[in-house]
């Protein structure tokens, strides 16, 4: 099988639940999240920077985020994000949806392997 076959999409709203949990431990700069996530999921998700930035931007729309300037590790400008605590109520609504669903599809699951 091929990799391009093993590939999956995440559902909707994944990826804002998991830079919302990313940053509720710190502040990080983009690359640093999209480094966060896919060391953390073993490498089994890889968030490309044309989703991260958009969804970033979205994010700091809805109040969710916010953003400063700081230095990167390398010395270069870069865009720090930090989670508000509206982002931190986003997060919570965002998990409970996604165990729900979860919960949903384990017992479908479970009825098909009876």
């Amino acid at each position: 099988m091929s990799k391009a076959s093993d590939r999956r999409d995440l559902f909707p709203g994944a990826l804002e639940m998991m830079i919302l949990q990313s940053l509720r431990m710190k502040p990080m700069h983009g690359y640093a999240l999209v480094k966060h996530i896919k060391t953390v999921s073993d490498e089994l998700l890889q968030v490309e920077e044309g989703s991260l930035y958009p969804a970033l931007q979205r994010m700091l729309r809805e109040g969710w985020l916010e953003s400063e300037t700081g230095i990167s590790a390398k010395g270069r400008p870069t865009r720090i994000y930090k989670l508000t605590a509206a982002g931190l109520g986003r997060l919570e609504q965002e998990v409970s949806s996604f165990e729900r669903m979860f919960a949903g599809i384990n017992r479908v699951l479970a009825v098909s392997r009876s």
